[in-house]
């Protein structure tokens, strides 16, 4: 299984890097104002069911919270994980974005026609990260 996830990973990080990740739309307009810079650190029950299934399966382990709630336009869901670790690296953040959607892809049939944009928050709640990869 753990090799499936590296696979898949591999495979979402390239269509990702392919696909143009940005701050803007497919269409090369602004993206929708962002959204909160801060949230709770505590994770939802399911955010943090859904974590614990990602973790046992090989995934970050520094990963608490992971909900995929809909996005402003509808169409391309906004994954929000709540992590650990502080790096605001942009290397490890590119790992934990390709298994974080290689997992909800492959082992919670979650499917992303239209890309997915991701906000990753720090332990005490800061963004630490934010991700258009909406095509």
């Amino acid at each position: 299984m753990r090799g499936r996830i590296l696979v898949l990973a591999v495979t979402v990080a390239a269509c990702a890097v392919l696909s143009g990740c940005t701050d803007e739309g497919a269409d090369g307009a602004a993206a929708p104002a962002p959204g909160p810079t801060v949230t709770s650190p505590a994770a939802p029950p399911a955010a943090a069911a859904l974590a614990e299934r990602y973790r046992r399966a090989g995934g970050d382990a520094d990963v608490y919270g992971i909900e995929q709630v809909p996005g402003p336009d509808g169409a391309t869901p906004l994954i929000v994980v709540r992590t650990h670790n502080p790096d605001t690296g942009d290397d490890r953040f590119k790992q934990q974005a390709a298994s974080v959607t290689a997992y909800l892809t492959l082992s919670e049939g979650v499917t992303l026609p239209h890309g997915y944009r991701m906000d990753v928050f720090g332990p005490d709640g800061r963004l630490l990260h934010r991700w258009n990869a909406a095509v």
